[in-house]
């Protein structure tokens, strides 16, 4: 079962997606708050395993209760909602430590699949959008592909792949089909990629892979 917080200005918002994830016998939706700042007490007395928190709100914004919750010790995969897909706030709530992204009009059937999808340990993003997320950080960082992050020399062979395929926006199970490894294996990589490059999640991994040049935005995928 997996345990879901909701964090929305927006009552009846809120009361839409506790409908559409209570629906569905795999999820719980086991807190819901107004605000960023309620966000913390949230997810400190309830422990959720997922957190969907809306970007835009008035007191405390989801990109500064994220940063909150993702300083906590063990915090919960957080999925921002989001109107506009290419909101500049959601490029900073990714690199505070978010792991994804859903517009607020995502189909219930996809909504559920997404928590599903995080709670895993991958990143809510389709491979197109991580292209025009990573093409975003390129221009707004012009020269950063020569500052290579010093966890990539600890890096074995096989993980520099595997942090290539993540780059490129790839899952888990396209990783192992690119790279002939089952899916269990790409995980495992992963989880070890994520240790010696300090991460919580894809998304960040992703942004340093490119920033690398160990990835091509056109390559083809699985």
């Amino acid at each position: 079962m997996t345990r879901v917080g909701l964090i929305d200005d927006d009552s009846l918002v809120r009361a839409g997606l506790a409908m559409i994830l209570g629906a569905d016998p795999g999820i719980e939706v086991v807190a819901q708050g107004s605000d960023g700042a309620e966000a913390v007490t949230l997810v400190q007395k309830h422990r959720p395993d997922v957190l969907l928190m809306d970007v835009r709100m008035p007191k405390l914004d989801g990109i500064a209760a994220t940063e909150a919750v993702s300083a906590l010790s063990n915090p919960p995969k957080i999925v921002m909602l989001t109107t506009f897909d290419m909101d500049e706030y959601v490029f900073q709530a990714l690199e505070a430590g978010a792991s994804g992204f859903l517009l607020k009009d995502t189909p219930p059937h996809d909504l559920a699949r997404a928590v599903h999808v995080v709670a895993r340990g991958e990143a809510m993003l389709s491979p197109t959008i991580t292209r025009r997320m990573l093409s975003h950080f390129s221009e707004a960082k012009p020269g950063s592909r020569q500052d290579r992050h010093p966890g990539l020399d600890q890096l074995t062979e096989r993980e520099t792949e595997v942090l290539g395929a993540v780059g490129a926006g790839l899952s888990n199970a396209q990783i192992g089909m690119r790279l002939f490894m089952s899916e269990a294996t790409v995980k495992a990589h992963v989880s070890k990629i994520f240790a010696k490059l300090d991460c919580t999640n894809r998304v960040q991994i992703a942004i340093i892979a490119h920033e690398a040049g160990l990835t091509d935005l056109d390559a083809d995928q699985v």
